[in-house]
């Protein structure tokens, strides 16, 4: 198993290389880019602030990091730019690190990211670092608790619907679960926001915010309830409609299991059948549920919270990764690929390691 592990922490360096050339360059194609924006915010300013911006470039610039000019002008002329003095367009080309040919930005990047070195963002004058640090609470309590939730819902639900299967429970549940389903999280988060957050009927919930404002003055016991009430329009929404695959999955696993030979042979030595069911079944049953637990993890924790942080006015990564999107921030848009690309390279071989925990006749190496 080590040998096995040792050859999946070597892929992830040309893995995670080619994730990081593919993005670089498709960005590199999309229009737009800092100085394209740069250059817009100047041409709609006053002549005055041009000219101090002139004055404050000239005094020194230093390059903030790596990332693709996005413009296609390659020599500076931008649409944009006409009327604005070449000197000008120059020194913000300097100041974003575009002055230089998109190989060599693109390697002085990746040498800088092997230290975890992720620059500066353009528009906000805070390391990357800095940022990722500041937002991952609320990214890993929506993730962490969400996860948590929906393992702990659908493990026994699906396990109650196998050991019932066809009956009325397990028609009246599916059908409860398709229909859940079936509804977008941030459109049930806005109906928990009418319903319990002061839209129209109660007030039960605050409405943003990862804590209150008072936190820190409350003790622990009230700092607990005080997060947690924070948490629960905003865990709920996430999780009212994601348990159904992993129940349906975890029903049909059990339904596989449960008409095996060893099954059969261990009623028919008359063991009793909740011996039989977590005695034996279980573990074979829930290999590929709970081995799915890190990957699952990494996907909440990553994908789908950006309306949800919207709605409730949480300040998250999803937020963090749409505004920089929107603004061409460079580093932090690369800066958090590469970051959390890592992570989720790490958490597949940690899913890999949890199959051998759940069940350890499971031998990679031998698979080899």
């Amino acid at each position: 198993m080590l040998a096995y592990i040792l050859r999946r922490l070597m892929l992830v360096i040309p893995t995670l290389l080619g994730i990081m050339v593919i993005n670089f360059f498709v960005i590199q194609a999309a229009p737009g880019g800092p100085v394209e924006q740069m250059i817009s915010q100047i041409q709609g300013t006053a002549v005055d602030a041009t000219e101090r911006f002139s004055g404050s470039a000239s005094g020194g610039e230093t390059i903030r990091g790596g990332g693709p000019d996005t413009s296609g002008s390659g020599g500076g002329a931008y649409r944009g730019a006409r009327g604005l003095p070449k000197e000008l367009i120059e020194r913000i080309e300097k100041m974003y690190g575009f002055d230089k040919p998109i190989v060599e930005r693109f390697f002085l990047m990746m040498k800088n990211y092997l230290v975890f070195d992720f620059g500066e963002s353009f528009f906000r004058n805070k390391q990357v670092v800095d940022l990722v640090l500041e937002k991952m609470p609320v990214s890993i309590s929506l993730g962490l608790w969400t996860t948590l939730l929906i393992y702990f819902i659908s493990i026994p639900l699906g396990i109650a619907k196998a050991v019932r299967d066809g009956s009325r429970f397990d028609v009246s549940s599916s059908t409860t679960l398709i229909m859940l389903n079936a509804i977008p999280g941030f459109l049930f988060a806005l109906l928990l926001v009418v319903l319990f957050a002061g839209g129209s009927y109660f007030k039960w919930f605050p409405l943003r915010g990862l804590v209150s404002d008072d936190w820190s003055q409350l003790g622990l016991l009230d700092k607990l309830l005080d997060y947690f009430w924070h948490m629960a329009l905003p865990i709920g929404a996430m999780v009212i409609g994601g348990f159904a695959t992993l129940t349906f999955l975890t029903k049909n696993s059990f339904l596989e299991e449960i008409h095996k030979q060893y099954v059969l042979t261990a009623r028919a030595k008359g063991l009793e059948e909740r011996r039989v069911l977590y005695g034996h079944i279980f573990r074979n049953a829930m290999l590929i549920v709970i081995a799915g637990f890190p990957a699952a993890f990494i996907g909440v924790l990553f994908t789908g919270s950006l309306l949800i942080e919207v709605i409730f006015s949480l300040d998250g990564i999803g937020l963090l990764g749409f505004e920089a999107a929107l603004n061409r921030d460079y580093p932090i848009m690369f800066g958090t690929l590469y970051f959390f690309g890592l992570i989720g390279l790490v958490m597949g071989i940690l899913g890999d390691i949890m199959y051998t925990v759940v069940d350890p006749r499971i031998d990679f190496e031998a698979r080899g």
